[in-house]
């Protein structure tokens, strides 16, 4: 049964693994990441390679090779088990799957080891994964808009991201929170994104830290009245992020998403009403026919008389 539940994931999201692969960044990436699979197991060039086995076969994996491959499968079961979505997951296995290559070609040559690892730098500084271009109900803050925009409406609840384009969780989250940005976005509950890559002024007012080596990296940030309420990741007293897995469930259960729905549908409705009320003035009341006939007659006097 254990076996079975991550095949059937795995089946489920068949399709999007298909739509993801064939973006040039994962091409790239998937024949990076078999390079010493392909180098030891082609015709002709094996043949010329050094090997530890007794056979002297140097088209085969050696015993040290077979242990570095069941090493890396193991380390890439455990990251996937807190992995959240299917683009973590194939990132696990491609990041990974390079660390392990590095090792395999400098074990089995300095020269080819050197060549590998200067094209994986050249990779990670030139190609960056693909952006999350779905659809979403997400308003974009910068340094000189955040604060207004929360303070606009105290009535309205928000909920913002804190985030950087160049963080690989930051970016494998972004489906997950447009996801609920369509499921829960309303009149009064709102769904907000910044930046704190590009504004750093932001990032020191609202206390997220933006370093590579940050474990705040995304931050929610629950805001009512234009105030904040609660966060995760949370910062202990020594400004270190308490581990948390930002899956849909976790951000559902500890905003408590559904609650704040359900009063914000209100809050909707009674908005709704007003606006209506204000666009449409009253209609003033028809005199009767009777009242109307003595005015007439009224109007009919006095023109004769002023003749």
């Amino acid at each position: 049964m254990a076996l079975l539940t991550p095949l059937f994931a795995f089946l489920y999201h068949l399709p999007q693994v298909y739509k993801w692969l064939l973006k040039p960044y994962y091409v790239a990436s998937l024949f990076m990441s078999v390079a010493f699979l392909a180098v030891r197991k082609t015709p002709g060039i094996c043949d010329r390679l050094a090997t530890q086995r007794e056979d002297g076969n140097s088209c085969d994996f050696d015993w040290r090779e077979v242990e570095i491959l069941m090493f890396l499968s193991a380390i890439v079961m455990m990251k996937n088990r807190r992995a959240i979505t299917v683009e973590q997951h194939v990132g696990n296995i491609i990041l990974f799957s390079k660390v392990a290559n590095v090792i395999l070609f400098f074990r089995l040559d300095i020269r080819m080891g050197l060549l590998y690892l200067t094209l994986c730098i050249v990779f990670l500084m030139t190609c960056k994964p693909p952006l999350y271009m779905g659809p979403e109900y997400i308003k974009y803050f910068s340094d000189k808009t955040i604060d207004d925009e929360l303070a606009r409406d105290g009535r309205v609840t928000w909920i913002v991201e804190f985030f950087a384009n160049w963080s690989p969780e930051c970016q494998s989250f972004a489906s997950v929170y447009a996801d609920l940005s369509l499921k829960y976005n309303c009149a009064g509950l709102k769904f907000g994104k910044v930046d704190i890559g590009r504004y750093g002024e932001v990032s020191k007012k609202y206390k997220v830290s933006a370093s590579p080596l940050s474990k705040q990296l995304p931050s929610l940030v629950l805001f009512q009245g234009g105030k904040e309420v609660m966060r995760r990741p949370q910062v202990d007293k020594k400004g270190r992020a308490v581990s948390w897995s930002f899956t849909e469930e976790n951000i559902i259960r500890e905003f408590n998403l559904n609650e704040l729905y359900q009063k914000s549908k209100k809050f909707s409705k009674t908005r709704g009403d007003k606006v209506s009320q204000s666009q449409f003035p009253p209609v003033p009341e028809e005199e009767e026919p009777e009242q109307q006939g003595v005015e007439a007659q009224g109007v009919e006097s006095e023109s004769k008389k002023d003749k």
